[in-house]
């Protein structure tokens, strides 16, 4: 029997801005701001809200400030925003928010397919972003940090090298991403415990994909390992383009479910993910990829048929 942690896991809903750029369709700004509504009073402790990269780039996305100008925040929780380069962090500093998330692959083939410069290059830019953030947090993402699409597995001493290099540069958080869901919950344990132990005062994040059907059993590894912070997409929506094979993130949903019923003490509210996992939906018109919201909890039951009861005798 594993031991549970005494400390809170707490969810961070990545869906509006993950899983929205990928939605293969614009959700209207007026929707996206009535689900981040409801998403900030679920207990969540964080929401990337959107990304302030080019409207050309990611025209889904294309909303950011109106988003953000429109949205009712709920004390305790971290809004947060995407932004590649210093123009990102520009249109960022003229809104009203706590943080910034810049991404980075460990893999110089991804970092050039996804952000067309070499990972030298990224943390330069991420070392401008440092000087020039005024007030706001900059969380580090360290994208491909367990296996890359175009040249597989990563050494985890890369990893634990570029996470030094980005405290170096004055980032205040880390975020280690399985980009492309490659990981194994062995593969999990191993490289977020020596980075825990290695940086045992830097809060770190897990970000997990589904696509192999490991995102759950690898978070659950990941706490094993001293992860406190999991990112989450409502819905299990999400995916990244630059990434060939990669599916949505591990469901929001699913993974507080997960937690709550294995004894975890993780304060989101289920009943209303689901609520806004099936608004989404209906928004999107497609099926979403969440488990449990249909098949129910793990206290689910069913009514026999009356033929099932007076065959096993049953009044």
């Amino acid at each position: 029997m594993r031991d549970v942690p005494s400390e809170v896991i707490r969810i961070q809903e990545v869906g509006m801005r993950d899983g929205l750029q990928s939605a293969g369709q614009f959700v209207e700004t007026a929707d996206k701001i009535q689900l981040l509504n409801q998403l900030s009073k679920t207990g969540l402790s964080k929401i990337e809200v959107t990304s302030f990269v080019s409207p050309k780039a990611v025209p889904l996305l294309a909303d950011a400030e109106a988003v953000l100008d429109a949205i009712e925040r709920v004390p305790g929780v971290i809004y947060s925003a995407l932004i590649p380069n210093i123009r990102g962090l520009e249109r960022a500093l003229a809104v009203d928010l706590d943080e910034v998330n810049v991404v980075m692959s460990v893999s110089n083939a991804h970092n050039m397919a996804n952000l067309r410069m070499t990972c030298d290059d990224s943390l330069d830019q991420f070392r401008e972003i440092c000087t020039n953030r005024g007030s706001l947090s900059v969380n580090g993402t360290l994208a491909t940090a367990f296996g890359c699409p175009f040249v597989g597995s990563v050494d985890p001493s890369m990893v634990l090298e570029w996470a030094k290099r980005y405290l170096d540069v004055g980032i205040d958080s880390l975020t280690l991403a399985d980009t492309v869901g490659t990981a194994t919950p062995h593969q999990i344990f191993g490289l977020c415990k020596a980075i825990v132990d290695e940086l045992p005062e830097i809060e770190i994040t897990l970000h997990l994909h589904n696509t192999r059907g490991l995102g759950i059993a690898n978070a659950l590894a990941g706490i094993d390992a001293g992860i406190r912070h999991l990112d989450a997409s409502i819905g299990g929506i999400g995916g990244c383009p630059y990434a060939p094979g990669a599916t949505g993130n591990v469901c929001t949903e699913d993974l507080v479910h997960a937690l709550i019923f294995d004894g975890y003490r993780c304060d989101v509210h289920l009943d209303a993910l689901f609520e806004i996992a099936l608004q989404l939906e209906g928004i999107l018109c497609n099926p979403l990829p969440g488990l449990v919201r249909q098949a129910g909890t793990k206290l689910t039951t069913h009514p026999m048929s009356d033929d099932l009861r007076c065959r096993l005798g049953i009044p």
